[in-house]
């Protein structure tokens, strides 16, 4: 059976830059905490990664920390913020990952406007509510199940009016758009997953802004000075490192996966008329469609679409395999019969045309053997 793989959103396929980093990375045996030269042959790949990472997202080298992944980042702005034992105030988007949403229980909730967007007018109220604590709003760049944009340079402004902080997940943003330059939207700390843009998994990073500490959350031996204890991932670092430098020559790359998604679209809407398409009209990043199925749950579309050798998801793929309802579409105001009916079909570097033509097969057949017009 010849695969189809559409779910980039996940996991993108690891770029050839990575894979030749990673080789190379795991012949230097040293840990890079050790002062001997296998050690500082390791401490090298590490901070020559950092630099390209920081390049990557408009920062300076020693503002990047990193760490297992963005779920680990993620915790780590949301709990890190703050003097410890300090109480803190945090608002944090309706559709955030879970990664953040299931972090700091007590968060305040900001809610998106039917297209998606968080609702701006809300925050400044929100914000107006002056208290003592220190304030940290966390809004991601671009949704992981719809690929909507929020913005960030008017969520930025807002905050820094009612002296809050802004931590921005950037996870789908680096894969999807290229890149986000932390120091010009005015970002205090950013969020970021290798494997999102190309990279191997296992792997993400922190970044800070200069004025800003945050305070560890994890203890051991003081590595990435003292931020984030544990022995670095060199091998894994060294494949993050090689995507960003090489981020730029796969712009050619996101156009077409851009291209590909818009034709997915249009070609559903003229041969399926009934097709809802999630976020339509929303400011979207170009490489992702959310298509909700009316009467088909979101897991038998999966399954039917992989017995095809299709793979695409339902939501984020982050959950243990379990499909559930999306809390991102509930958020929107969508009820059951669409949150419950939508998958996420994600492109990337290397979609070519052909995944396009075999996706629209297999899912205009499974759409008109299951669904009820």
């Amino acid at each position: 059976m010849q695969k189809t793989y559409l779910d980039y959103n996940a996991s993108a396929l690891l770029k050839p830059e990575a894979r030749d980093a990673i080789l190379a990375a795991m012949d230097d045996p040293g840990n890079p905490s050790s002062v001997h030269w296998a050690g500082r042959g390791a401490r090298k790949i590490v901070e020559d990664a950092r630099v390209a990472v920081a390049h990557h997202v408009g920062v300076k080298p020693d503002a990047v920390t990193f760490t297992s992944g963005a779920t680990e980042a993620n915790n780590l702005a949301l709990k890190g913020f703050g003097a410890p034992d300090q109480p803190v105030r945090r608002i944090v988007g309706a559709t955030e990952h879970e990664s953040v949403l299931d972090v700091v229980p007590e968060a305040e909730i900001l809610p998106v406007r039917p297209d998606g967007v968080v609702d701006i007018a809300r925050l400044q109220r929100m914000l107006a509510d002056r208290d003592w604590r220190p304030c940290l709003v966390s809004v991601m760049a671009v949704n992981n199940e719809t690929g909507i944009e929020q913005p960030i340079y008017e969520i930025v402004r807002n905050a820094h009016a009612a002296g809050a902080r802004v931590h921005c997940d950037a996870v789908q943003a680096i894969g999807a758009t290229g890149g986000l330059n932390m120091r010009e939207r005015g970002i205090d700390i950013l969020t970021l997953s290798s494997h999102k843009l190309g990279g191997p998994r296992g792997v993400g990073a922190i970044a800070v802004a200069p004025d800003l500490e945050l305070h560890a959350i994890q203890r051991g031996g003081g590595q990435e000075k003292g931020l984030r204890s544990g022995t670095e991932n060199v091998a894994g670092i060294a494949g993050f490192g090689a995507v960003c430098r090489a981020a730029p020559g796969y712009a050619e790359a996101l156009q077409s996966a851009a291209a590909l998604r818009d034709r997915l679209e249009e070609e559903l809407l003229e041969r399926r008329p009934g097709t809802v398409l999630i976020g339509q009209n929303s400011p979207r990043a170009g490489h992702v469609a959310n298509i909700a199925l009316l009467g088909v749950p979101a897991e038998t579309q999966v399954m039917a679409l992989d017995l095809d050798g299709i793979a695409v998801s339902a939501g984020a793929a982050c959950s243990s395999g379990k499909v559930k309802t999306s809390h991102v579409l509930s958020a929107m105001g969508f009820g059951e019969e669409i949150s419950g009916c939508a998958i996420r079909v994600s492109f990337g570097w290397a979609s070519v045309e052909e995944d396009l033509e075999r996706f629209l097969t297999a899912y205009l057949r499974m759409a008109d053997r299951l669904a009820v017009d």
